[in-house]
């Protein structure tokens, strides 16, 4: 876990520099490095969407210097041929994935991951403090 954490939190040159000043509510997310200086929020539904010609092996990669925060019943939808094992979310402070909440893809937290009533993930949780789920599925992504 801890080397996989350092090799996403060392990536340099991102393509996409504080979108949406971490609010991703609303977005599609085209392949691609993306970095935050704060915390990550989402509000409102969001798109992971791969590339027309390779969506299948396209990658994503989101760096946040705080925490990753979504909204309940939100959920991260993926188009386009995105797969959930080739997203990763690398994220300094906490994950919360609030009651109804979907998410998709591979959290590397520094400190936990709280998954509440309902929720669910596609993909895999590894945090260096503890993982909480309560009432929540996670599927391992294909």
């Amino acid at each position: 876990m801890e080397i996989a954490y350092t090799d996403a939190a060392g990536r340099h040159t991102p393509n996409f520099l504080n979108l949406g000043s971490g609010n991703l509510g609303g977005k599609t997310l085209a392949p691609g490095l993306y970095k935050f200086g704060s915390s990550v929020i989402t509000p409102t539904d969001c798109t992971i969407e791969g590339s027309v010609l390779s969506g299948e092996t396209d990658t994503w990669i989101f760096q946040m210097s705080g925490d990753l925060i979504m909204a309940a019943n939100k959920q991260v939808t993926l188009a386009r041929g995105a797969k959930a094992s080739n997203i990763v979310w690398q994220v300094a402070g906490y994950v919360e994935v609030l009651a109804g909440a979907h998410m998709e893809g591979i959290l590397l937290v520094k400190t936990a991951a709280h998954f509440r009533t309902g929720s669910s993930l596609t993909g895999r949780i590894l945090a260096q403090t503890a993982v909480t789920v309560q009432s929540s599925t996670v599927t391992q992504p294909s």
